[in-house]
């Protein structure tokens, strides 16, 4: 049987000395993000059904704001028909699409063209090693990391059936760090392209984009940057971090159900058109064979809204890049304060291992532990306490082996953002205290 808390926390911690830290942090925190005007805009916190859960599995997808829900319910009340025609209805909702793609562009600093929609990212990262899959020559090389989700790594891989070499970039297996001095010695003229994550959904290691991109651009590659646990955390200026292509999930960044992709035209000129061939001339058609859904992609604009919303209520103006890095900054400040409480509370067990980096500020609050056995009963346990929280592999089988981890087993995960209370941390550690 697993020890209690006050038996198994190291050097003589008790709960409540991890626990005042975050209750000395309120204080700071409301000159800050405004956390009660940040949980207003969200439904969910006032439903019902919800009330006395604490969302922790955000990192499989968050709650939608209400300028997405009112967005969607408009297009299906008002918009649902073929867009792009000439009567006003089809008018607006192609309006409404074109006005999602545009706004959302802005904020992540890239062309409008250079923005895609498609059913998943999952998809998406499809889509794109087939248009490799024509473009690259037998002997030309991919790197892929072991820290990614299955998403950004297995497409690419199965490459290697048409005489491409995939090269590994593998992680600590004690520590999980990918580290980008490893990636140097991978590098030559034969790499085209460097896939890896901006951070693992069960590492949580925030990856230094900038640095991995021009080390990988100085060697003559393209880089794909899967930003998928990344982006919930603030959606990031892609022009500024530089990659060629970077992908994330719009229902993980308060939005609908689709993928997001932003190809950059240097690159996506080169590719060969996935799309009819009619649209080959349109970059943001060229790598969606399947029509996105219409009425999620106009609803994509009310992310937008979201942080204009939060923007305005902060005092944070400029262009809509700096906007929206100044609302990233802001969620980031909150998250980081929220999360050090929760990792200092797991690194004093001796009965789990805690796996990424034990410091809030160079991570995502997305926290795996490894138990040392089955994890769901625990997330099942947590459930009765009212924490909502996630056990399993979260197709990162690769990673979890590389670090000695049992994918059959899985790892808890507890993942929040920038909507989680001081309150919802207490209640998770006071039911972690419970359950382990």
């Amino acid at each position: 049987m697993r020890r209690l808390l006050d038996c198994s926390l190291k050097g003589g911690q008790s709960p409540a000395a991890v626990l005042d830290p975050l209750r000395n942090q309120r204080q700071v925190l409301s000159m800050t993000l405004d956390i009660e005007f940040v949980r207003a805009q969200f439904p969910a916190f006032a439903e019902p059904s919800l009330q006395g859960q604490a969302f922790f599995e955000n990192a499989g997808g968050s709650y939608t704001c209400a300028p997405v829900i009112a967005r969607l319910t408009r297009f299906y009340h008002q918009r649902k028909v073929q867009p792009y025609g000439h009567y006003k209805a089809s008018r607006l909702a192609g309006e409404e699409m074109d006005e999602a793609r545009t706004r959302l562009a802005a904020v992540m600093g890239v062309d409008t063209d250079e923005v895609s929609f498609g059913p998943s990212t999952t998809q998406n990262s499809y889509v794109l090693a087939q248009a490799f899959r024509q473009w690259l020559q037998p002997g030309e090389a991919i790197v892929v990391t072991n820290q990614d989700h299955e998403a950004n790594t297995g497409p690419w891989r199965r490459l290697a059936e048409d005489g491409i070499e995939i090269r590994e970039w593998l992680i600590d297996p004690a520590t999980g760090h990918l580290d980008p001095a490893d990636l140097e010695t991978l590098l030559d003229e034969k790499v085209r392209l460097v896939c890896f994550p901006q951070c693992s959904n069960v590492v949580g290691e925030i990856n230094p984009v900038v640095e991995i991109t021009a080390m990988a651009h100085a060697a003559g590659a393209f880089v794909c940057v899967d930003g998928v646990s990344y982006a919930p955390h603030g959606i990031p200026d892609v022009g500024m971090l530089g990659p060629d292509i970077y992908l994330f999930s719009s229902y993980k960044t308060y939005g609908p159900h689709q993928g997001v992709m932003v190809i950059r035209r240097a690159l996506g000129d080169q590719l060969p058109n996935q799309g009819h061939y009619f649209n080959a001339g349109v970059l943001y058609k060229r790598f969606t064979p399947a029509g996105p859904d219409h009425a999620q992609v106009a609803a994509c604009a009310g992310m937008v809204d979201y942080i204009d919303l939060l923007a305005d209520h902060h005092g944070v103006s400029g262009s809509p890049a700096e906007r929206g890095a100044g609302v990233h900054d802001l969620m980031r400040g909150h998250e980081v304060a929220l999360l050090q409480p929760v990792l200092d509370f797991l690194s004093a067990r001796n009965d789990l291992r805690l796996l990424g980096p034990a410091q809030a500020k160079g991570r995502a609050p997305t926290v795996a532990v490894d138990l040392g056995r089955p994890a769901m009963p625990v997330a099942e346990a947590l459930a009765t306490q009212g924490i909502m929280a996630g056990a399993g592999d979260f197709y990162a089988v690769r990673a979890l082996q590389a670090m000695g981890v049992d994918p059959q087993q899985g790892v808890l995960r507890l993942s929040f953002v920038h909507y989680t209370s001081p309150d919802e941390i207490a209640q998770l550690l006071k039911a972690l205290e419970r359950v382990l």
